[in-house]
């Protein structure tokens, strides 16, 4: 019995210290960021982020509740609360700030421009830009407009 108690002493003193010893150890700081990684989530997702994939949904939602409420009243909505329980635009999508992205929406003469402004602007979190044509732009260096790189296009 005594032989078992040294046995379970000495590899508690062993294994507690190593345990301890790895929990203080810290991987080495580096000026460099993370690299990405992001897992795209359909085929030809344009998105370089998580943040960019729940920006560039939240405007598919927006883009195809205008389509719906075009089809239904002869022109497109003028707000976004006029969306609401459009195609499955809800309530709670009003709200303009969208985790690391505030979306700006105005009503054009024919249309809209819906933009996403990235509360950083970086490689993985661009600005995106859209109006009633269908088509995504973006950028990664300033606010996205019409003349910004076409990541997404649709034809509803």
């Amino acid at each position: 019995m005594q032989a078992l108690i040294r046995t379970l002493v000495a590899t508690y003193l062993l294994a507690v210290p190593a345990f301890l010893l790895a929990q203080d150890t810290a991987p080495p700081a580096t000026d460099q960021p993370a690299p990405s990684t992001y897992t795209p989530k359909f085929r030809g997702d344009p998105a370089r982020s998580d943040s960019e994939a729940r920006a560039l949904g939240y405007m598919r939602v927006v883009m195809r509740a205008e389509v719906v409420f075009n089809k239904k009243n002869n022109h497109y909505a003028t707000s976004l609360t006029q969306l609401v329980h459009t195609g499955t635009f809800t309530q709670r999508m009003v709200n303009t700030e969208r985790d690391d992205y505030t979306v700006g929406f105005r009503p054009t003469k024919d249309g809209f421009v819906l933009t996403m402004t990235p509360k950083n602007l970086d490689a993985q979190h661009r600005s995106f830009y859209a109006e009633e044509d269908g088509k995504i732009h973006a950028d990664e260096s300033k606010a996205a407009d019409a003349d910004s790189q076409v990541v997404e296009s649709h034809h509803w």
